[in-house]
């Protein structure tokens, strides 16, 4: 059964990636005079997902005009090799730390497989397509595309990884923010109001750089943001403040666990992230068990302690 199809009433729409369970990554659509854009790919996996997401509001593979990626991270850039392969008149926009990465996807293959494994990455990513060189396009920060007859605006944001952008589009008063805004799973809503931590996975976190690329956002005044975990966010200004608080606390822990365990505070990081992570949850009214909470943010917290200790230790 197809994923559920999501209008936001302006333009965009969004769907499950099918990546890994339910409300992981959101890949969103962006429709306008006829002419679509992808916004981040999930894996290879999805693209069946993207079709139907396609067909259900009337609209041909050659009516693709851009996949774009928000970072080459495989969770939202591993299908993009699909896609392009899918979509005829499709350009693959990405930044130019990423570009090579996807015209030549080996290296990211093997960088993917150093962080989960070779067996497990290939079960979650099969194998990543190349795309031709002369179907991508290179971001520079402030590059204006048109798709239709918006504009989508690209903006460097690093923090999460130096290869990142976050993309406005202007029309819908909304913001693509891939990794940068954090990560809100839908099982820890309350109330509507989802609960939101940062992302600090391997291997380019850097806290001043995330804070500086937020700010920027906010600055723009969305009505909305986009997160590829999991889409539609508003209003965005107190959760930018919730979850930079959150930031300066994953700081603060990573120093503690560094000074009482000098030798390998991987172990102790994880722990002081995974009380601090709860009791945030209980503070927020989240009422699933601490066994369901850990089953959904376990993967997060192990990524985020290693990306934490890669960059207090660089």
């Amino acid at each position: 059964m197809p994923p559920e199809l999501f209008d936001f009433q302006n333009g965009i729409h969004a769907f499950d990636a099918g990546y890994v369970r339910h409300q992981l990554a959101a890949i969103h659509l962006i429709v306008d005079q006829g002419r679509a854009a992808f916004v981040d790919t999930g894996s290879n996996a999805s693209l069946p997902n993207a079709l139907d997401a396609l067909s259900r509001l009337g609209l041909a593979p050659d009516c693709v005009d851009y996949v774009l990626l928000t970072h080459i991270h495989l969770d939202h850039a591993g299908g993009a090799g699909a896609m392009m392969a899918a979509f005829p008149n499709a350009r693959l926009v990405v930044h130019p730390r990423g570009a090579r990465h996807m015209i030549d996807p080996t290296r990211l293959m093997a960088a993917t497989e150093e962080v989960y494994g070779r067996e497990r990455a290939r079960e979650l990513y099969g194998e990543l397509l190349p795309v031709p060189a002369a179907r991508v396009i290179e971001t520079t920060d402030g590059m204006v595309l048109t798709l239709g007859r918006r504009e989508l605006a690209f903006y460097d944001s690093p923090g999460h990884a130096k290869h990142h952008v976050f993309i406005h589009d202007r029309a819908a008063s909304g913001i693509f923010t891939g990794d940068t805004f954090g990560i809100s799973y839908r099982e820890c809503d309350v109330a509507g109001k989802p609960f939101l931590m940062p992302s600090t996975t391997p291997s380019q976190f850097d806290p001043v750089d995330l804070r500086d690329s937020v700010e920027h956002m906010i600055a723009l005044a969305p009505e909305a943001v986009y997160p590829t975990h999991f889409s539609r966010l508003a209003p965005p200004r107190p959760l930018a403040e919730v979850m930079l608080r959150r930031l300066d606390d994953f700081v603060r822990l990573t120093f503690a666990a560094r000074k009482a365990q000098p030798a390998d505070p991987l172990p102790l990081l994880k722990e002081k992230l995974a009380a601090f992570m709860l009791a945030e949850a209980r503070a927020h009214g989240v009422t699933l068990s601490d066994a369901e909470f850990f089953a959904l943010w376990d993967m997060d917290i192990d990524l985020n302690a290693q990306g934490l200790l890669i960059w207090a230790q660089g």
